[in-house]
């Protein structure tokens, strides 16, 4: 741990000047308190570093939460050990890339499954008490649901260290929670612009409580966290379901759900922290409360962590939520190639394609130094390794 000024914690072994200076510029707005935690996996965010914890009273930063509203994890540990999955898990890949819609933009063409159709009834009920449509804001909301998106998000089957295996995944709220971030990061930035209130970062914009326009945001923000929740299940069960098919089962109900985790790590919700009520908006963090289970994922040839938080007062119960980035995408591609990236790779089955070059394990910090650096946020309850990855180009 490293106190970098009096506002500005930092759990990061790893960081370059330009994150660490982003840190210090938003841990100087006038409404932090106690102080700004920064997570192993610091790197730079938009206007706020993604690993960071931020408290605030009286006012919330949209950019702070994330575009990603709700983005985090779900695993389920199955009964199933590696001795008894079939040697040839191509198939299996194959089958749950044509269950559950990938990339940008993917959807799903109709909803023909009761389960879809009951979560969508349920988040139709949470709209209307929230107050809003979101087909304003993607028409094709609905079909999103159960779909998995791009960039670092990915599905997994996974072996921990007693052989038992786990199904993975990452993803978030969709083009729904993406809109709804950016319509009110814009309407903030509007208002500061139209009260005069400087900013040394005009992604550090705010709304202020008590306004329409934070409860606005509020409203819209906590249904896309809980379309994140429940997007994360969807495709969990269409996992489940090939994973069964592909073991020969007679259904997903055979496939035993020992223990289940879902979990953000874009997010805001209150909390008290040093004696005050805050907004605690978590870019890039999970909640690491004392005993809590949590994930934290490495790269898609890295290890991922099951854990339990250590309830750490002074990083405001949070941990990392993954390896966090080195390098950007597009220095990514420059500097890496595909034979690098199917080294990386080997022993796992994973579409073979260049679009992944930019997602290649090197590209990201090294998930055992974050691990190290969160060993007084969390406990490593078990360590997964990857035997089946999918990803959307």
């Amino acid at each position: 741990m490293e106190k970098i000024t009096p506002k500005l914690i930092n759990w990061a072994s790893i960081l370059e000047q330009g994150t660490r200076d982003q840190a210090v510029t938003t841990a100087r707005m006038p409404f932090i308190h106690p102080h700004l935690a920064l997570m192993p996996d610091a790197h730079l965010g938009l206007g706020a570093t993604v690993g960071s914890v931020i408290p605030t009273l009286g006012a919330i930063i949209p950019a702070a939460v994330g575009v990603d509203i709700g983005c985090g994890m779900i695993a389920v540990r199955t009964q199933f050990t590696a001795d008894q999955l079939p040697a040839d898990r191509r198939p299996l890949r194959e089958a749950i890339e044509r269950a559950v819609p990938l990339s940008a933009g993917a959807a799903n063409r109709k909803v023909s499954r009761p389960h879809t159709e009951r979560r969508l009834e349920q988040l139709a009920a949470a709209a209307s008490e929230a107050g809003f449509e979101p087909g304003r804001y993607a028409s094709r909301w609905d079909l999103q649901l159960g779909t998995l998106g791009s960039g670092n998000h990915f599905i997994e089957v996974t072996i921990d260290e007693e052989q038992r295996v786990w199904l993975f995944l990452h993803s978030g709220s969709r083009g729904v929670g993406n809109k709804i971030a950016q319509k009110h990061i814009a309407v903030a930035r509007d208002l500061c612009e139209k009260w005069w209130i400087p900013l040394p970062d005009k992604d550090l914009a705010y709304l202020a409580e008590g306004t329409d326009e934070f409860w606005a945001y509020i409203r819209e923000m906590r249904w896309a966290q809980l379309y994140a929740l429940l997007n994360r299940e969807e495709m969990m069960d269409r996992v489940v379901r090939q994973f069964a098919d592909w073991l020969g089962l007679g259904s997903a109900d055979d496939v035993e759900r020992c223990e289940a985790i879902n979990c953000h790590h874009n997010y805001t919700e209150q909390e008290t922290h040093f004696g005050r009520q805050v907004w605690l908006s978590r870019k890039g963090a999970i909640n690491a409360e004392l005993g809590r289970p949590g994930l934290i994922p490495g790269s898609m040839g890295t290890a991922s962590y099951v854990v339990s938080g250590l309830g750490n007062k002074v990083a405001l119960n949070s941990a990392p939520h993954g390896a966090g980035r080195e390098y950007s995408r597009s220095r990514a591609r420059r500097t890496f190639t595909r034979e690098q990236l199917q080294t990386a790779m080997a022993g796992i089955e994973y579409r073979d394609t260049d679009a992944f070059i930019d997602e290649i394990p090197a590209a990201y910090k090294d998930i055992d130094q974050v691990m190290a650096d969160a060993a007084d946020l969390v406990e490593v309850r078990h360590t997964l390794r990857q035997i089946v990855n999918v990803k959307g180009d």
